[in-house]
């Protein structure tokens, strides 16, 4: 279990807090809007409305106690910059911050920020990605290289085994499970059938992945 401290309560925010409780971590939340830090009480362990730039109200929170501080605003980013940078200067662990354009990014990692999250640039990647081909049916970018893709079997792998078809010795491609009516197995062997109805989850390049399943 971990202890965070999450920064603005906006709908990012709030679905943070929201993953954040179902792991049952302990999260101190902060907004500066009594409406907003009401509607989170449910999903926290305590929240408070106060000013994120402000350096005394953030030194009585205690920042440097927590295991990860989130700076989750994303409708000013003068407070978010302001922020990051005032955690680090008060002993904080880890700051993750939100950005919403490429230079925000850049600015946040020289100015406190020790990872940051674009969730824009995020989304554009995976509709893209998802949007290329009915073939591909959930992706998630590892690096600007590799990603984890969800694709459908393809008719002429039906009833033959993992070793048979053999993309990773073909196409460098590992298979990682293999979902079938929304149960993923991840004991994979080499004698795993596909069935089927049946999508498989693969790590690889998105040019290899292209090849192997003729995107």
């Amino acid at each position: 279990m971990k202890s965070i401290l999450l920064i603005g309560l906006g709908r990012f925010g709030k679905y943070i807090a929201m993953k954040l409780n179902s792991m049952n971590h302990e999260v101190m939340a902060i907004d500066n809007s009594e409406e907003r830090v009401n509607a989170i009480l449910p999903y926290v362990t305590n929240a408070q409305i106060g000013d994120s730039t402000n350096a005394e109200f953030m030194q009585s929170l205690g920042v440097d106690n927590y295991d990860a501080c989130i700076v989750a605003i994303g409708d000013n980013f003068q407070n978010s910059l302001e922020t990051a940078f005032l955690l680090k200067e008060l002993g904080a662990k880890k700051v993750i911050a939100r950005a919403s354009k490429g230079t925000q990014e850049k600015i946040l990692l020289r100015n406190g920020a020790d990872e940051v999250v674009y969730p824009e640039k995020k989304i554009a990647a995976w509709t893209a990605i998802t949007c290329t081909s009915d073939a591909i049916m959930d992706y998630i970018e590892i690096n600007s290289e590799y990603g984890i893709y969800e694709m459908a079997v393809p008719a002429e792998w039906y009833d033959k085994t993992v070793i048979e078809i053999d993309i990773r010795k073909k196409y460098g491609i590992n298979v990682l499970g293999i979902m079938k009516n929304k149960t993923l197995n991840m004991m994979i062997t080499p004698d795993t059938l596909f069935e089927p109805g049946t999508s498989v989850l693969v790590l690889g390049s998105e040019r290899a992945v292209f090849k192997c399943f003729k995107v």
